[in-house]
């Protein structure tokens, strides 16, 4: 569960990050525990590949597209149960995205995490989604 919320938060930090609205990323519908502006400990410093990246770039484009779907129908959930249902779903989609992509779940959220902290990464990767 916490690797799906983890995702989750990726997912959300990414659609805002290649998307012009960032509507998703502060969905106060959203658990608390997958708020973006989580305590973590530092992210360790990795080198990505290029190829890496451009995975990355490609698939947070795809769940950019997800989110966005999914958060309409979280909001239009009637109760808590079919908002963790709705989340659940999501979350198995994003992570087939990501699989498909040649990343793993936690190479995902380590570029995730890392494009957070550095802006040069940050701007390689919007560039890669770019082109």
């Amino acid at each position: 569960m916490k690797r799906m919320t983890a995702l989750f938060s990726a997912a959300l930090l990414s659609a805002g990050l290649m998307s012009a609205t960032a509507h998703a990323q502060q969905d106060p519908a959203q658990d608390p525990a997958a708020a973006p502006e989580q305590p973590q400990a530092a992210a360790p410093a990795m080198d990505f590949s290029d190829e890496q990246l451009q995975q990355f770039a490609d698939a947070s484009q795809e769940i950019a597209v997800i989110s966005q779907e999914y958060t309409e129908r979280l909001h239009s959930a009637e109760d808590e149960a079919s908002q963790q249902e709705v989340r659940m779903e999501a979350n198995d989609k994003m992570v087939e995205v990501v699989e498909e992509s040649g990343l793993d779940v936690d190479t995902f959220n380590a570029i995730g995490q890392a494009i957070q902290q550095d802006p040069e990464l940050m701007q390689r990767v919007q560039e890669m989604a770019q082109s």
